[in-house]
């Protein structure tokens, strides 16, 4: 082991042995501590929770950067490693911060001005190195509100404060899979939701809204998201976990509020994917970028008091996927958004940007952040009605894009050159 390989082993365990005891507003310092024996100086961003800017953890470290149209944004955007100047013409390393495969920001690194050029091996150090103190800070942010409080860049409304606390985080991947997810109005969501959960051979996931745009609604919603995870953890079936949300709501509340929603389940192995719809919109399945159909083929009444007073018989339908294929669900404030003349955004406008993202080959999460952020500006303002994307990606392609990259060449339209998709045993057609 060369002399710098093992300086940067020790700055890792430093990293490590200290994590038991960091606080949020620590983590800066001990950064600074730790990288000071390789003269690198480090600073954190954290991205804000309509993923606008990256913002700076420490205090008065300087203005949040815009993640569009700045080097550090297009770093975020394709968790690539870029290098550039600031504002005294220094040499920075801007370093994807990626927890697993969920996105929290970027470690700004500030080269030493004698330090050579910043290669290959530096920049897979610093890749590893970043990794580790993702692990690190997503432990935390639990425990400190300065870590949740540099994400906002306004308050948090007490429903969306509930239902944050109950979400998955916006990104997961196994070696054959990629779900992303998106959330608006950031900080005023309260009937939207969705969930998963992954494993070696099979993914669940759900898409959840519920009637009204308040508390009342995030408690509803917060019921039927406990609801079904019981009846899944509990190895129940589709049907049985639709059934569980029924009766949960008919026990809770004596109205007739009522939570549509989307229950599906995936055999990663073959692409088999089952689903249920209960009145809610039907997600779209593109395949080889282009939206081959809505996938409507198993409908039951909205989970609630009025599907528990007949019986529901839809059957959970099945749709086997090719490898590669995208399966997009939202929610209906995607559609119903309207801009200053009324026009409402739509499935087909939201079809079209779905493809156009697919054809590009972005990663899952900045598809996402881009199709929230063109219902964001064809409103031109506070969505009336929650607003969420659900992408889920049959690919291991699509799970190596969102894996930190630590060559700095630009990556434009060949992102989607990275890794491939294969059949794989007993897998449906090609």
């Amino acid at each position: 082991m060369s002399g710098l390989d093992a300086q940067w082993q020790r700055a890792l365990v430093a990293l490590l042995e200290r994590s038991h005891l960091l606080t949020g507003d620590t983590i800066a310092t001990a950064l600074d501590e730790v990288l000071a024996p390789l003269r690198l100086r480090p600073e954190l961003y954290l991205v804000d929770h309509e993923q606008l800017e990256l913002r700076p953890l420490r205090p008065g470290a300087g203005s949040p950067d815009r993640v569009d149209s700045t080097v550090p944004g297009r770093a975020y955007q394709l968790g690539t490693v870029l290098e550039a100047h600031d504002a005294d013409g220094h040499r920075v390393l801007w370093v994807p911060l990626v927890d697993g495969v969920e996105r929290l920001g970027l470690l700004r690194v500030l080269l030493a001005p004698d330090a050579p050029e910043a290669g290959p091996r530096l920049r897979e150090r610093v890749v590893v190195f970043s990794g580790t103190l993702a692990h690190v800070l997503a432990s935390k942010l639990a425990q400190s509100d300065l870590l949740v409080t540099t994400r906002r860049r306004q308050p948090m409304s007490v429903a969306g404060e509930l239902l944050w606390q109950l979400l998955p985080p916006l990104t997961v991947a196994t070696d054959s899979l990629a779900l992303a997810a998106v959330l608006e109005p950031a900080y005023d969501v309260s009937g939207d939701a969705f969930d998963y959960s992954v494993g070696a051979t099979e993914a669940y996931f759900a898409i959840f809204d519920s009637s009204g745009h308040d508390l009342s609604a995030g408690l509803t919603t917060s019921v039927a998201l406990a609801a079904s995870r019981t009846a899944r953890r509990e190895h129940h079936d589709l049907a049985g976990m639709a059934e569980r949300v029924d009766a949960a709501l008919t026990e809770q509340f004596s109205d007739h509020r009522f939570v549509t929603g989307v229950l599906a389940r995936l055999d990663v192995g073959t692409g088999r994917l089952r689903y249920l719809v209960a009145g809610h919109p039907a997600p779209v399945l593109v395949r080889a970028g282009r939206a081959v159909r809505t996938l409507e083929g198993a409908r039951r009444m909205p989970l609630g008091r009025l599907a528990s007073l007949a019986p529901q018989t839809a059957e959970p339908a099945e749709e086997l996927l090719e490898p590669g294929d995208l399966v997009l669900l939202y929610s209906d404030g995607v559609e119903e958004a309207r801009d200053a003349d009324g026009e409402e955004f739509g499935t087909d406008r939201l079809i079209a940007l779905a493809e156009r993202a697919a054809a590009d080959g972005l990663p899952a999460p900045e598809t996402l952040r881009r199709l929230a952020h063109a219902v964001r500006e064809h409103r031109g303002a506070s969505l009336r009605d929650d607003a969420t994307l659900v992408l889920v990606q049959w690919s291991g392609r699509a799970a190596e894009r969102l894996l930190p990259r630590p060559a700095g060449e630009d990556v434009g339209e060949d992102v989607g050159e990275v890794g491939e998709d294969r059949p794989r045993p007993g897998a449906g057609p090609a």
